[in-house]
């Protein structure tokens, strides 16, 4: 029988995105941990805002930054990307779904990072697939 306790903490699903960011098959390992990874509890109101997104449980997750295939070898001086994983709204699919929980953060970092690649949604697939 499972154990009930409470919610996994902002830590946790830090802990289950940096195990997921392990998984990854090179060459995307060692650039994907150039990308700094947030995890908070909901995106802030000016991200919503600026994204269009009323209801703050809509946002699991979001890239910041400048995808690899758009930029030029003479930029510099840039601040580095970012990923932001939102716990509340990933719980909220979590519980709503028959994922576990790792699989879930996984997919939505996978997701994210696949923006900072340049990736297409089927290119995401294949990513998760081969991350798994």
């Amino acid at each position: 029988m499972r154990a009930f306790g409470p919610p996994p903490s902002l830590a946790e699903i830090e802990a289950l995105a940096r195990a997921a960011l392990d998984r990854l098959p090179e060459p995307f390992a060692a650039t994907a941990h150039d990308v700094v990874l947030q995890v908070e509890e909901f995106a802030g109101d000016d991200v919503l805002a600026d994204m269009g997104i009323e209801d703050p449980y809509e946002l699991t997750g979001l890239y910041v930054g400048r995808p690899l295939t758009e930029r030029s070898v003479d930029e510099s001086g840039r601040f580095p990307d970012q990923v932001f994983l939102y716990r509340a709204p990933i719980l909220l699919e979590w519980s709503e779904s028959e994922e576990t929980l790792e699989h879930l953060v996984a997919h939505v970092l996978i997701h994210e990072i696949g923006h900072h690649f340049g990736l297409s949604d089927d290119d995401m697939h294949a990513l998760e697939d081969a991350a798994g």
